[in-house]
């Protein structure tokens, strides 16, 4: 087969989107399924669709588009804050948009009018995670601007945690939130129903059972598309991780040193790496490289081979230790971190396969 593949299966994530989607509908929570991190893969997102999805998302409007044309009837939601020179492909490919810039808010206000139609917005703020969101301070004003704009439905209020600031979700950041719906909705006068409270770093709460009950939307993808618990990356109870696997294949295999021999400045991408004596080992170069995916993201299948590194079209492995016999042209699977994932369903230079079957 060819090679380096992405390797999806789609009837494991949905066993997944079923369990995660059960477990917050049974909190009163919608769940928009986050597809970015296999680039909207039309077979996956059907998947989560006939799950039992409430919305679909993405942060990049060619994904939201392949979407809609692909028949969709659920509504698409854009995750990354509007781009101003977008808004108009904005209000055609999303139902509703994370946002949180006032002027850029204008803009698709305008670009609704022309369109003659109305354009749903959560209004994203910032609890410390330090990425999107306006400042709690300045939530009365920016609302007071956005409720006079024509073409503008404003929803509810979201936050993002666990992304850029590692900001764990805890009971009394989303009371947080929660406390800043109730006083905007009071002191303006208007209704914000949805509390869009963050993504899949959220699940532990609603699993320990510690989510306030206002807290009705949730944004999840990771946890779905690997069963990870997104806080540290353990199995996250009730999934499964056997989602994805990424395969290359061999095309050197040499017994050689495991440090490098001479004078040693920087590697190709400006980086100074270290290296493990371990003495002269076993070791194989496959068909793939950081160009196509993050390579200390990889976990080998086979517990015995070591990933070392790679550059931009090389992946680097210890095989000394690998239960099986391997020779040039075998293929070596590993199992994709978020990242890895993000990466290699990214790359045109990795053929996505999907695999049917729920078993092992």
């Amino acid at each position: 087969m060819f090679t380096p593949r992405l390797e999806l299966f789609p009837e494991r994530i949905a066993e997944n989107a079923r369990a995660i989607i059960h477990l917050c509908h049974d909190h009163g929570i919608q769940v928009a399924c986050v597809g970015k991190v296999v680039c909207a893969h039309p077979v996956i997102m059907r998947a989560l669709e006939e799950s039992g999805a409430d919305l679909l998302a993405d942060s990049r409007l060619e994904n939201l588009r392949s979407l809609r044309q692909n028949g969709t009837t659920l509504p698409l939601m854009l995750l990354r804050i509007p781009t101003p020179s977008q808004v108009e492909e904005v209000i055609h490919a999303a139902d509703i948009s994370l946002v949180s810039d006032l002027e850029t808010i204008k803009k698709i206000s305008a670009a609704a009018m022309a369109a003659h139609s109305t354009h749903k917005v959560i209004l994203m703020v910032d609890l410390g995670d330090l990425r999107e969101g306006i400042w709690p301070s300045r939530l009365d004003e920016v609302l007071r601007a956005i409720i006079r704009l024509p073409g503008i439905e404003v929803n509810g209020l979201g936050c993002n945690l666990a992304c850029y600031g590692g900001v764990i979700p805890t009971t009394e950041k989303m009371q947080q939130l929660i406390d800043l719906r109730d006083q905007s909705e009071t002191s303006l006068g208007i209704r914000l129903p949805v509390l869009c409270a963050g993504n899949s770093a959220n699940l532990p709460l609603l699993l320990a059972d510690k989510m306030p009950l206002q807290i009705n939307m949730l944004r999840i993808g990771e946890t779905i598309l690997l069963g990870r618990n997104v806080l540290d990356r353990s199995p996250f109870p009730g999934t499964r991780q056997d989602t994805a696997r990424l395969v290359a294949e061999i095309i050197e295999l040499e017994r050689k040193p495991s440090v490098p021999i001479g004078e040693r400045g920087q590697d190709a991408f400006g980086g100074t790496p270290e290296f493990v004596d371990r003495g002269v080992r076993l070791r194989a170069i496959c068909n793939i490289g950081r160009q196509d995916v993050v390579i200390d993201n990889l976990t080998p299948e086979d517990p015995g081979i070591i990933v070392l590194g790679g550059s931009s079209d090389h992946l680097l492995l210890d095989v000394q230790d690998a239960q099986q016999p391997l020779a040039v042209g075998d293929e070596v699977a590993f199992y994709p971190g978020y990242g890895a994932l993000l990466a290699a369903s990214t790359s045109p230079y990795v053929r996505k396969t999907m695999i049917n079957g729920i078993s092992s």
